[in-house]
């Protein structure tokens, strides 16, 4: 067996090594990347697909995001998303009377967003894969302004294994909370889903989780079951029965939470931030 090297020896030799050459890069601004920073990740910001300009501001902001907050606004658009080529509007969703459609359509002409084509068909003007990039830009926003949270959306933290992006990390009070969101109906959830959602959550580690379903469909029926089904196969310790706070606000252990869309979307948001934050108080008694 071959002879240890002595204190002496260690402590010689380590005074003749030199630290590797790192170019420090200074953490992006914000409380989310620093926090991020602070875990070991390199925080990166996906450029977000929106069916409009990404430095979209002001008044037409603001309109924007009081027609989202409308579920059968969010029908029409994820509608119109998916028709890129044009679109009437009684075709985008079979759930909205033609006149309600029509007043929608003419919202985004109204706001630069959508151009009125031939025979009373209209086009987006910003195409956009899909629903699921507006979600987050409407949640991110609306957190900041209601909350006061700093937001960062569309996150890749840039780790092997763990695929996909962070939908929403906020930051407020030292927590850091996670939001993954599904702008697809529940019968679409695939176990792969939940799978990578609760890898995410294993890495990230945050204080307070949230899986919200934009639906107004109940979450137990499918979703409550996919996600405790996730969670007790990671755990060592039996999982307790969900607990409804309300509606379909369910606590599925005391830092991971599900919400649907139904009523206010970001209210229900809201409260599920809340109950988790007192989940993580201590007892006043």
């Amino acid at each position: 067996m071959a002879e240890l090297p002595s204190a002496r020896e260690i402590e010689s030799q380590a005074v003749t090594e030199r630290p590797p050459r790192r170019r420090v890069i200074p953490a992006p601004p914000g409380e989310v990347p620093a926090m991020l920073r602070r875990r070991g990740f390199h925080p990166l910001e996906t450029r977000p697909d929106l069916p409009f300009s990404p430095d979209l501001a002001g008044e037409t902001a603001d309109q924007l995001a009081d027609l989202l907050g409308h579920y059968a606004f969010r029908l029409f658009l994820r509608g119109a998303i998916q028709r890129a080529e044009g679109f009437a509007p009684g075709t985008t969703t079979r759930y909205l009377k033609p006149s309600q459609a029509r007043a929608y359509a003419d919202a985004l002409v109204s706001m630069g967003l959508a151009e009125c084509l031939a025979r009373g068909r209209y086009r987006l003007l910003w195409p956009a894969r899909s629903f699921g990039g507006i979600l987050e830009w409407y949640v991110a926003r609306e957190l900041r302004q209601r909350l006061a949270y700093d937001v960062a959306s569309g996150v890749k933290l840039q780790t092997r294994g763990v695929g996909g992006d962070f939908d929403i990390i906020a930051a407020g009070e030292g927590k850091l909370i996670y939001i993954e969101l599904k702008s697809s109906p529940p019968k679409n959830l695939s176990a792969a889903e939940v799978n990578a959602f609760a890898d995410r959550l294993q890495l990230l580690r945050p204080d307070i989780g949230l899986f919200v379903v934009d639906t107004a469909l109940r979450l137990s029926d499918k979703i409550v079951p996919m996600l405790l089904a996730e969670i007790g196969r990671r755990r060592t310790e039996p999982l307790g029965p969900p607990r409804r706070v309300k509606q379909e606000l369910w606590v599925l252990t005391p830092h991971l939470y599900a919400v649907n869309g139904r009523r206010d979307l970001m209210a229900n948001i809201g409260c599920a931030i809340a109950e988790g934050l007192r989940a993580l108080a201590p007892a006043p008694f």
